[in-house]
């Protein structure tokens, strides 16, 4: 997947993220930052691929996040690997 399609994946799982306030909690919760740090990182590739990372570590909400945007679960972790989630994990 090329990067700029991978980013609008994570983008999108940004928005879906914040308007659901018990992710978002979460995520604050188990990432340690605060919405000033989100801010000012929210373009950087490895904060998008710590979103993505965060969806893949619970299926429930990756099928949530799939479903809502309307993509695959497979894609969003296509998206995670060419963000750089994963290296180190290929079988």
């Amino acid at each position: 997947m090329q990067i700029e399609a991978a980013k609008l994946i994570a983008f999108d799982a940004i928005a879906f993220l914040f308007s659901h306030d018990e992710l978002k909690d979460r995520f604050l919760s188990l990432s340690g930052l605060s919405p000033a740090e989100i801010k000012n990182n929210i373009e950087s590739v490895e904060f998008l691929e710590s979103i993505l990372d965060f969806f893949i570590q619970f299926e429930p909400d990756l099928i949530a996040l799939a479903d809502t945007i309307e993509t695959t679960p497979v894609n969003i972790i296509d998206a995670w690997r060419s963000l750089g989630g994963g290296k180190g994990q290929e079988w």
